[in-house]
């Protein structure tokens, strides 16, 4: 096992695309005393966040609430984002990196996991005509939706450097993939049209793209017998799946290591982020194992028939605010019908809509000191106004859809 194989590939100051890979959309304001690194400030700034906040609030397989021991969104990051520091630091690549890309890479996913993500799937595709898919929300999300104060107050958009965006879009970890090599361009990340369309652009994207599949298929695994979704006879199948490699394995956190000591044995700049054999064949048989007996799971189907009901009905309640004329006027009446659900869907249009369409609509005392991209300008096209909907209902947490829902119920 040797370390540091990919030290000279690192995204460090040596790096012939580094001052690429550390460009952003504008300039940030800086600190004559500050000693971090542009990806370290990266982290730092998704850390403060609200969208990072809110992971603690969503779901990422099992929807428990009340459960404090089930993994959450943010969990899950944190999780990711051990796995990656632990390869990255021993091949030698930019630990500050991987760090600042696992924080973010599911910021952009709606609520209730996955399922909440194919619903609002099925809804921009009927209204919007493309799809929603977590990765490409979460580059929108930290480019033009996400703020954050700057030195003098002034809320501004997050400004990430282009090797953390790129590896937020490309970090897709359902496409059965070995070997990940970053590709060559520094194309426009906006030009992604799918899920895994492209690699990251760096061995450090490639390596969280990696580590997000061996962190989500393990912990799953322990919150599925915690509830109760595996019977004795199919955990005795995940037992014999455990032991393919290691006779000694009792747990997915050894299973989990195992995979990331095999990774950073097999590791190789010709190879790639590599598994071996015997150990990619086993990550398959597992996630084969999660999707049969977990995911396709019966119990979850009430889970899936509520979350339809709740997202389905904001998002019908919420289109009803569209207006040609002026739409932010009748979102506003719209308050005295269903209260509080219009009352912060306003709140949250005046921050992204043009300063002086807010001031002749009468909400200039809502601007409050914003200095951000207004990607819904005057609100006068129906489907800039359907994206500002999905947009809302995407940040949205478990808990805040729910609460959101039941005021639907009870008028409040």
């Amino acid at each position: 096992m040797s370390e540091k194989l990919f030290e000279k590939y690192a995204a460090t100051e040596g790096n012939e695309k580094y001052e690429e890979l550390i460009k952003r959309h504008d300039g940030l304001y800086s600190r004559h005393d500050d000693v971090r690194s542009p990806f370290a400030r990266d982290y730092t700034r998704i850390l403060h966040s609200t969208a990072y906040r809110r992971l603690k609030h969503k779901t990422q397989v099992f929807y428990n609430v009340e459960n404090d021991h089930i993994c959450t969104r943010m969990e899950h990051v944190s999780h990711v984002e051990s796995v990656s520091g632990t390869i990255a630091k021993y091949l030698g690549l930019n630990d500050e990196l991987t760090r600042a890309i696992s924080t973010a890479h599911d910021l952009g996913h709606a609520p209730f996991g996955h399922q909440g993500e194919k619903i609002l799937t099925e809804i921009s595709e009927e209204y919007l005509g493309q799809p929603f898919w977590h990765e490409k929300n979460g580059l929108r999300f930290v480019d033009k939706v996400e703020l954050l104060e700057d030195n003098y107050k002034v809320s501004r958009n997050l400004n990430l450097t282009y090797a953390v965006r790129d590896g937020i879009i490309s970090h897709c970890g359902e496409v059965d993939e070995n070997g990940l090599k970053p590709r060559n361009e520094l194309i426009d990340l906006d030009d992604f049209s799918f899920p895994g369309q492209h690699m990251p652009a760096t061995w450090e994207g490639c390596v969280v793209k990696i580590a997000d599949k061996i962190a989500y298929v393990g912990r799953d695994i322990e919150d599925a017998i915690a509830l109760g979704f595996i019977t004795k006879k199919d955990k005795d199948k995940l037992v014999k799946l455990a032991k393919i490699n290691d006779e000694k394995v009792l747990n997915t956190t050894v299973i989990m290591h195992n995979m990331v000591i095999d990774i950073c044995k097999t590791s190789c700049p010709e190879k790639g982020i590599s598994l071996s054999e015997p150990f990619l064949h086993q990550l398959n048989e597992i996630k084969e194992f999660n999707y049969e007996y977990i995911y396709a799971h019966p119990r979850f189907l009430p889970y899936m028939h509520y979350t339809e009901l709740v997202l389905h009905e904001l998002f019908n309640c919420l289109l009803q605010g569209f207006d040609k004329e002026n739409t932010l006027r009748k979102v506003y009446e719209l308050r005295d019908i269903y209260g509080s659900v219009y009352e912060i869907f306003l709140e949250y249009l005046v921050k992204y809509c043009d300063v002086d369409f807010v001031n002749e609509s009468g909400f200039g005392y809502m601007i409050g000191n914003r200095d951000n991209y207004k990607i819904y300008g005057n609100l006068d096209d129906e489907k800039t106004y359907i994206t500002a909907i999905i947009d809302y209902i995407s940040g949205m947490t478990d808990s805040f859809a729910i609460r959101s829902f039941q005021r639907l119920l009870t008028y409040s």
